[in-house]
């Protein structure tokens, strides 16, 4: 088979060192792709949001699947275009992407079919948003209704927090048009989890549990990030807790997709609270996570083409998804400075260690790099993500600061506590 994957960065690469595990993949494609991703994939250099583009590539070149694996595209219809070319695509289409595309959506279908969720209010109107802030409860958490890069979620704990939150989503619009409206949610206190599924309109399959790190600074202080590293599996998502999620959240959510008209089809990211009340939802995701897919799809024992088709043809059911019992745990090493400003096209160093390694557990997806005559170069923000793998988290955590140490590059940054958690289960 000739795969293409649709994106460039962490969560690509790792999908992209997946397939090149398959018997069945022939040759790897990816638009626009990275410097690590072209080194197991061709890169060709196509936007994720050209899809006449994409798809006429996908003609000349005989693709026969396309993975849509980011947000943006999905949400677009970049699954829409290739499905009406009459080719294959994984990923939801847009009238089910949308429940990662809109928040007051996906708020409102949690509300209208009883799926847990903290209580909520949506806003078009930034006076009426203005008047809410002045009077609410707090803390109160303001999200910009579309998609922000995993940034468009302000938790308040101040009167003038929340003030200014709201102008910071509606009247100054720094999220674009992800601000158009806004959803106010009342504030939840628990662990958080994070919970991959493949979904096949009706069957869902849950993968490992993880947890992100959304924080850049250290014991989770600093912006919100897309994500500073993470790890799976998550101790606190116990049996007892997976069995109320899939009776009360997963299935119900896939069911309520289906009587709305919009089967989902691919993967569906649960971010969950573990309130004293029960689990709740605190996001929807139309896709792998990223760095999630870091330390879960290494872990997984299946074939991923055998199960993105299973998703595609509704025989998911069919399906012993299966992972390693074992734990991952992913370190992002970043740009300092990052989410706001830093610098970069630095030479990294380091990366033929992590590679001589692999056979051992050992990762280096990459998030933000590009290749040069001087050989591989930052080029984001998020640069790396350093998987490790071990018999236990403690083991995987130690094991991935190990591989942390093989990489050197100008202006290289992490936290110091990715997983500190697991101390304390």
């Amino acid at each position: 088979m000739k795969i293409m994957i649709i994106g460039s960065g962490g969560r690509e690469h790792t999908i992209a060192w997946k397939l090149s595990k398959s018997p069945r993949v022939e040759e790897i494609y990816c638009a626009p792709g990275n410097g690590g991703i072209g080194e197991i994939a061709r890169c060709v250099p196509i936007g994720v949001m050209e899809f006449d583009k994409q798809v006429a590539f996908a003609k000349e070149n005989g693709i026969d699947l396309t993975i849509v694996a980011m947000d943006d595209p999905l949400v677009g219809g970049a699954v829409d275009a290739f499905e009406a070319a009459g080719l294959k695509a994984f990923g939801p289409r847009a009238n089910a992407a949308v429940l990662e595309g809109s928040k007051a959506f996906s708020k409102d279908l949690m509300k209208k079919y009883g799926i847990p969720t903290a209580g909520y209010e949506n806003f078009t109107d930034v006076e009426a948003a203005r008047a809410y802030a002045k009077s609410c409860k707090l803390p109160v958490v303001f999200k910009a209704d579309g998609l922000a890069l995993g940034k468009g979620v302000l938790i308040c704990h101040t009167r003038e927090e929340a003030q200014k939150a709201v102008e910071t989503i509606m009247a100054d619009r720094q999220f674009g048009e992800a601000g158009n409206r806004m959803v106010a949610e009342e504030f939840m206190t628990g662990r958080e989890v994070s919970v991959l599924a493949f979904v096949d309109g009706r069957t869902v399959k849950v993968m490992s549990s993880a947890q992100d790190h959304k924080r850049a600074k250290d014991n989770d202080q600093g912006l919100n990030t897309g994500g500073m590293g993470t790890f799976s599996p998550s101790p606190f998502y116990t049996k007892e807790i997976h069995e109320i999620c899939h009776r009360t959240i997963y299935q119900p959510t896939v069911d309520a997709m289906r009587a709305e008209g919009r089967p989902f089809q691919g993967v569906l990211f649960f971010g969950l609270m573990l309130t004293q009340e029960g689990p709740k939802v605190l996001e929807y995701n139309a896709r792998f996570g990223d760095p999630e897919a870091q330390v879960v799809l290494p872990r997984m024992k299946n074939d991923l083409v055998d199960v993105c088709e299973a998703c595609m043809e509704g025989t998911l059911d069919q399906v012993d998804l299966t992972f390693e019992e074992n734990a991952a745990v992913c370190v992002v090493l970043a740009s300092d400075g990052y989410p706001v400003h830093y610098e970069k096209g630095f030479v990294i160093h380091g990366l033929d260690t992590v590679k001589a390694h692999e056979d051992q557990g050992y990762y280096a997806f990459h998030a933000g790099t590009k290749k040069t005559e001087e050989g591989l170069v930052t080029n984001g923000g998020r640069v790396l993500g350093v998987t490790a793998k071990g018999a236990t988290l403690k083991e995987a955590r130690a094991n991935a600061y190990r591989a942390t140490e093989w990489i050197s590059f100008e202006n290289k940054y992490m936290r110091h506590d990715i997983g500190k958690a697991i101390d304390e289960a």
